[in-house]
């Protein structure tokens, strides 16, 4: 059983942290938005499975900041639950719209933010390139667009 629950920055641990850098491997670049960001933790028998940032970027829109499921339990359904607990969560809280970016060879999380309901909206051409001092390999290949996909709620 998978139970969902939102914590603070003050809460993080290195469980936490070794996720939140899984989906975002800058530190200096986690940093700028973790301290906006609303947090939620996927656990199972109080072990950490999965972690959401949810950044509210204007006032009727919120944005999926980062997401990662711990290596061993991906493919189960726990980002999904992720996905779908904040969808609802901005819902009831009046959010008119949902977004999230990812890499643009991420064959895996393209498809699940559309099953989840999202449609592409725009490709930021080198966000990648121009935000990390670090090159990002995925899927063998050089990251360098974010693909941007939004959900009207």
């Amino acid at each position: 059983m998978i139970e969902i629950k939102e914590i603070t920055m003050n809460q993080l641990e290195d469980a936490h942290w070794l996720l939140i850098l899984d989906a975002d491997p800058a530190k200096e670049v986690v940093e700028k938005y973790l301290s906006r960001s609303r947090i939620f933790v996927a656990e199972r028998q109080s072990q950490v499975v999965g972690i959401l940032l949810l950044l509210p970027t204007r006032p009727e829109i919120v944005e999926i900041i980062n997401l990662a499921v711990a290596e061993e339990f991906r493919g189960q359904g726990i980002a999904t639950k992720l996905i779908h607990h904040v969808i609802e969560l901005a819902k009831q809280e009046n959010y008119q719209q949902i977004e999230v970016g990812t890499g643009s060879t991420g064959v895996e999380q393209l498809y699940l933010y559309q099953k989840c309901g999202f449609r592409m909206s725009h490709i930021e051409q080198d966000f990648f390139v121009s935000h990390y001092s670090e090159e990002i390999i995925e899927n063998g290949l050089v990251l360098k667009d974010m693909v941007r996909l939004n959900q009207t709620l």
